[in-house]
């Protein structure tokens, strides 16, 4: 799976309340029309409880570090 842009993210976890589960990242993201790779990116992100934008975007980071996306 290609790299997916930081911001395309954000874009599409606009108005996301946080703290968050990762079922409610991919909810949010879904009901913005997120496309197939946003989808499955977040699906790869550990089941936790995320208090900040900032902590899906170190998740993300985690994830590409590690080759799992």
């Amino acid at each position: 799976m290609a790299n997916v842009n930081p911001v395309q993210i954000e874009k599409f976890l606009k108005g996301m309340k946080y703290p968050a589960t990762k079922m409610d990242l991919i909810s949010c993201a879904e009901r913005n029309g997120a496309d197939k790779q946003v989808h499955e990116l977040l699906e790869r992100l550990p089941e936790q409880k995320y208090e900040q934008s900032t902590d899906v975007s170190k998740a993300i980071s985690s994830l590409e570090r590690r080759g799992t996306h």
